[in-house]
């Protein structure tokens, strides 16, 4: 796997999420009890509880793929090694170059990441902007399409491993 094709996260983010599907998984045993337990309860196209049960479910079983599939892609703790290419891992400036006054700086990973300091965003290595700076080097501009169908040209000021 490349750098480019790994979720990068740092090990307190791994853990977190790690316990997130380990409480799942141990939950499902009550949420199995809770469904039989409303079945018993009678005729199930009236039973309200049977169905809030039956949906709570598959909402939790999505989210142990979700958690599985991310944690088994994960490199965990090991931002980038190179600066000035922008990988998963980075804390990247960005400038757009309809206003080349106006930088923005964040890093590129998984929303999960859930980076504690609160002036550094995270933009995903699947959005659009995060796509399309994936591998750019420093000076380097790139363009990406946003949601309303304007194409948006961006250059790549600094890429820097992230640091925490």
């Amino acid at each position: 796997m490349t750098d480019t094709e790994v979720t990068w996260l740092t090990q307190e983010a791994y853990d977190r999420l790690k316990a997130e599907l380990d409480q799942l998984i141990a939950n499902r045993p009550v949420l199995a009890a809770e469904i039989n337990a409303r079945r018993e309860e009678g005729d199930l196209r009236e039973n309200g509880g049977y169905h809030a049960a039956r949906d709570e479910q598959g909402q939790q079983e999505a989210r142990i793929r979700q958690l599985q599939e991310l944690l088994n892609n994960a490199k965990v703790g090991e931002p980038p090694s190179e600066s000035g290419v922008a990988l998963p891992g980075s804390v990247v400036t960005v400038y757009y170059d309809d206003d080349p006054d106006d930088t923005e700086t964040f890093l590129i990973a998984t929303r999960q990441e859930g980076v504690t300091d609160g002036d550094l965003e995270v933009y995903s290595p699947k959005s659009p902007l995060g796509a399309a700076l994936l591998e750019a080097r420093v000076g380097e501009s790139r363009t990406y399409e946003v949601p309303s169908g304007k194409t948006v040209k961006v250059t790549l000021v600094k890429a820097e491993p992230y640091r925490g």
